[in-house]
């Protein structure tokens, strides 16, 4: 039976037990408390932080990230779970729904390394650490002199690798670097006309039960519509791609001055290291009901357009 919106709820939080993932749990968190909320985190491990030997593409996709805090909130042992939106398979399970989507960090990709400026600086044949099929197709795009090497573990786990000389860079999520505090780890960020940033990286989702109504109705005061209509539209371009972590594609959406600008490219990682891109502006009140189905149109035409180039 659900509470009465205005009354304070005690909410449980699911959530990975990374650093980052508690990271932002723990921020959700404290932003549900200061609303008058009890609030307190169930960590969990996922499947997807178990497998490390092979690439996610692999071993069934991103959604090992999220099927066990599903279950969670299935079972009532936990409210909402707080995701990494990129990580958010493109079409939740049955019975669950994106409540809200949160104001986005900075969503682009940044350069690390210990001894070289940015990509351009390294030796011919260098080493660069990336797991992600789109970082991959963008990176042979850029540099296709390069070996890229797989690279898996939390975001800790993937610096101490670079540390410990595995790699001459690596790629990693800028928004998770700035979140724990170690923005000076950054060497370079990558320009979205260099580095084409993933569906919904950067952003915040928090998932819960559709009949939930009265946690929906306290999540609506977290929520971002203009990153919300961006994400979707993103998310638009990957659903209609098939999009999982095995889809070598990149979607990037700006909401500016009513104009919302959409992008997206593809690439082959065992052909030449060439990208076939895309992109699209519609413009869009935030207040029209149609809003995210505008959104949504737009990311369908732009998929069309990377498929009559001939992207798979």
């Amino acid at each position: 039976m659900s509470t009465a919106p205005n009354l304070s709820l005690s909410l449980t939080i699911a959530t990975r037990e990374s650093r980052l993932a508690m990271w932002q749990a723990e921020h959700v968190q404290d932003l549900l408390q200061r609303m008058g909320h009890s609030v307190q985190l169930l960590g969990m491990t996922t499947q997807g932080d178990q497998i490390l030997d092979r690439s996610l593409s692999k071993v069934g996709g991103k959604g090992l990230f999220v099927k066990e805090l599903e279950v969670a909130l299935q079972e009532g042992r936990a409210n909402l779970a707080v995701h990494s939106l990129k990580d958010v398979p493109m079409d939740l399970p049955e019975g669950f729904v994106l409540a809200c989507v949160m104001q986005r960090e900075d969503p682009r990709d940044a350069w690390v390394s210990s001894q070289y400026a940015r990509l351009q600086d390294l030796p011919q044949g260098a080493v660069v650490g990336t797991s992600s099929l789109r970082r991959t197709v963008l990176l042979r795009a850029l540099r296709p002199d390069l070996r890229i090497e797989p690279l898996r573990g939390n975001l800790d786990t993937r610096l101490r690798k670079l540390d410990e000389g595995q790699y001459d860079g690596i790629v990693l999520a800028a928004a998770g670097l700035k979140r724990l505090g170690l923005a000076q780890r950054i060497r370079h960020i990558f320009d979205v006309t260099e580095m084409l940033p993933a569906a919904g990286q950067g952003a915040l989702g928090i998932e819960v039960c559709s009949e939930q109504s009265d946690v929906i109705h306290v999540l609506a005061a977290l929520a971002d519509a203009s990153t919300h209509l961006a994400v979707t539209a993103e998310r638009a371009v990957s659903r209609a791609m098939g999009g999982s972590c095995s889809m070598p594609l990149a979607a990037h959406a700006t909401w500016r001055d009513g104009v919302l600008k959409l992008e997206a490219a593809w690439g082959d990682p065992m052909g030449a290291p060439v990208l076939v891109r895309a992109a699209a502006t519609q413009a869009i009140a935030l207040q029209d009901a149609s809003a995210f189905a505008t959104a949504q149109a737009l990311g369908d035409a732009v998929a069309a357009q990377l498929r009559a180039q001939g992207a798979a």
